[in-house]
């Protein structure tokens, strides 16, 4: 998970995207996500949390070998980098993962073991449970303050209205 902390007393806002790194919904969410972090930096807490459909085969491996970026420090890079292969993934699997953390200088070796050993699959279980628990059904998901966004069917209008929530939550 995303880890941000804050400059100023006050605590950020949390922006919990569920996320699945096959899901090219979530390829373009990206660029709302950039932006939201463009504008609100470190007052906006954006927590990748995971949400594997069983439609894409690599999307559980996927999201344990974001677990391992965030761990090895490079986390949201990794998660982009990601999902700008989507279609690679789909085609080639694992491979793909294990040769973008290498490209991006991480330990691949690293990545290779945790996929292999499992150290991570606690993690996108809960975050799965915890997804359905809640509601979400399909990716992207957000959830900020108490209120659910659906970007499964439609991301139109979506960065506006997370944007009118943290602007009511950060003037809190």
């Amino acid at each position: 998970m995303s880890d941000t902390t804050s400059g100023s007393t006050a605590a950020p806002v949390v922006l919990d995207v569920w996320c699945e790194l096959q899901c090219p919904d979530c390829r373009t969410a990206l660029d709302d996500i950039r932006a939201l972090r463009a504008r609100y930096g470190d007052r906006l807490d954006i927590r990748l949390r995971h949400f594997p459909l069983e439609k894409h085969k690599h999307a559980f491996a996927a999201a344990q070998a974001a677990e391992e970026a965030f761990e090895q420090g490079e986390g949201w890079p990794y998660v982009e980098a990601v999902l700008a292969r989507t279609e690679r993934l789909a085609e080639q699997g694992e491979r793909v993962l294990v040769r973008t953390a290498g490209e991006l200088g991480l330990d691949a070796d690293e990545f290779e073991t945790a996929l292999i050993d499992g150290r991570h699959i606690l993690i996108v279980d809960a975050d799965q449970a915890e997804g359905k628990a809640i509601g979400v059904s399909g990716t992207p998901t957000y959830v900020i303050g108490d209120e659910r966004l659906d970007g499964g069917k439609s991301q139109d209008g979506l960065r506006a209205r997370i944007e009118e929530i943290a602007d009511r939550l950060l003037a809190q």
